[in-house]
């Protein structure tokens, strides 16, 4: 099978061309330069040249609280014109299969826990992050569109908080936990006594290490065909504050930690209802602590050799 990975560089995108590669598929990637994924024609054009059999969209603009509350109107804009123009030039193409990947901060602040996918549009969204919350929400709506108006076996899967190699170190762009390993290897590289983080540390999370992803992913492009979009996660969650100690733990860091609680802390608790993927024969295999040590080592490796987005 032919796939495109939109994205392909990224943090998931890497882990999918990798995990496609290895099973045997024929991967074309697409990042910047290769092609705009903002200009719709230029779009069109190479997924006509390519023809693939699916498209997997892993391109978006992201980032952490701090960048999607400065930048709402990039987030929203950058990210539905993405993911339309990747979806009109497949459906040119007459491409059969589609993988839209959204987010879970799709799901309202204060849903119930764990979020189970009916809870999509049952409240008010986290005010931090709803920008690009509405993007992937519309992205899962033009998915179904496709399927109602033209049949299409178009999917969207919505993937828990993810972490590994290849992330966004950048302090002013990145999630919470590449930015905790940026800090705390930084803090011992520097020998400060102290490193100062934002919010309280109480909310909780979940955390997901991209390669079980790019898993999760391969094997749903083979068994599942639904509108309803599809939960990717852990199914269990930690605060901020007990992922900061993993973290400084694994990075060697022996200072105090301390909390700016000026900074928001963003939805009190996130953590999925994973029972759908789970039924289809999917299961997480890596464990944080293991995830997160790997990552580490590959951050410092990486750093070493000039190739860390930071």
């Amino acid at each position: 099978m032919s796939v495109v990975i939109a994205g392909s560089t990224g943090l998931v995108g890497s882990a999918l061309t990798e995990a496609f590669t290895a099973a045997g598929h024929e991967v074309i990637g697409l990042n910047r330069s290769v092609v705009d994924l903002l200009d719709l024609e230029a779009t069109k054009k190479i997924i006509k040249k390519i023809t693939p059999n699916l498209v997997i969209d892993a391109a978006a603009k992201v980032g952490g609280i701090g960048a999607n509350n400065a930048l709402p109107v990039e987030f929203l804009s950058d990210n539905l014109r993405i993911q339309s123009n990747l979806m009109e030039a497949a459906h040119a193409s007459s491409v059969e299969k589609f993988i839209f990947l959204g987010s879970s901060c799709i799901y309202p602040r204060n849903c119930p826990q764990p979020i189970k996918e009916e809870y999509l549009m049952t409240g008010p969204l986290e005010s931090t992050n709803s920008a690009y919350a509405i993007a992937k929400i519309a992205g899962i709506e033009l998915i179904n569109s496709y399927r109602k108006e033209y049949g299409a076996q178009w999917i969207s899967l919505m993937p828990t908080n993810l972490y590994g190699p290849r992330d966004n170190f950048d302090l002013q762009a990145s999630h919470v936990l590449p930015a905790l390993i940026r800090r705390f290897i930084e803090a011992v590289e520097n020998g400060s006594a102290k490193v100062t983080l934002w919010g309280s540390g109480s909310p909780r999370r979940e955390f997901l290490h991209v390669n079980d992803l790019a898993q999760a992913v391969l094997k749903i492009s083979e068994n599942y065909d639904s509108p309803m979009h599809l939960n990717i996660g852990s199914g269990s969650d930690l605060t901020i504050k007990d992922l900061a100690e993993k973290v400084a733990a694994a990075a060697g860091f022996t200072g105090e930690i301390e909390w700016d609680r000026s900074k928001p802390d963003g939805t009190p608790q996130k953590v999925l209802d994973v029972s759908k993927i789970k039924a289809l024969g999917w299961e997480p295999t890596i464990r944080l602590e293991e995830g997160i040590a790997s990552t580490i080592t590959w951050y410092k490796e990486a750093s070493a050799r000039g190739e860390v987005r930071k």
